[in-house]
């Protein structure tokens, strides 16, 4: 969502032309350079941000221990990537929007855009660093757990102890009489019933 204001301001009041002039030119210190970086850091981090969100719905379904292990290192490198780049864009905007002369902008148009700009620019820096950080627990917790371990099981699979224990051939004969017999024929009343007890 920051990322959508921050390249929509821009697009959409970002550039602006005296009244002498035909060619507009970037609201930031008439500086396209800083536009274009606003522009193009805005648009990759919304697409980034689409791609990991079908990462994060897809990887359920990713039963390979080192495919898990690679996207979670990949969210946690990307996040530190982009809260780097938003820094820089904030810093570069906000020095490019200090060095502005008011006098190519006399009546003050777009202001508000540049500095919502510079604003959510601010604001995705922390973004992408909560982003890297939960992308790092994730990380710690997956190796602490069956996240990434190579006997990983389906917690649906898990039936608690799927084999009976093993016993050796003493502890056989002990246990042999704890079984009980089944009860004898005459024990159920077979008459209510229309059964017949044949003896053979």
């Amino acid at each position: 969502v920051f990322s959508i204001v921050v390249f929509g301001s821009i697009v959409n009041e970002g550039y602006l032309n005296r009244a002498d002039e035909l060619e507009e030119h970037c609201i930031f210190n008439r500086n396209h350079n800083a536009c274009n970086y606003g522009i193009t850091v805005g648009v990759l981090a919304f697409l980034s941000c689409l791609l990991y969100l079908a990462l994060d719905a897809y990887f359920p379904q990713i039963s390979s221990v080192k495919d898990r292990k690679k996207a979670v290192l990949s969210d946690i490198g990307v996040s530190a990537f982009w809260a780097f780049l938003w820094f820089v864009g904030f810093c570069f905007l906000t020095n490019q929007w200090q060095a502005s002369d008011p006098a190519d902008n006399p009546l003050n148009e777009g202001g508000d855009a540049a500095r919502a700009a510079i604003t959510f620019s601010f604001f995705s820096i922390f973004t992408w660093v909560g982003q890297a950080f939960l992308a790092y627990q994730r990380f710690q917790l997956g190796a602490d757990s069956a996240l990434f371990s190579q006997d990983y099981m389906d917690p649906s699979q898990d039936s608690g102890m799927p084999y009976a224990p093993y016993t050796n051939e003493e502890d056989a004969t002990d246990a042999v009489g704890t079984y009980q017999q089944p009860p004898p024929a005459d024990a159920f009343d077979t008459e209510t019933q229309g059964y017949q007890t044949q003896n053979y």
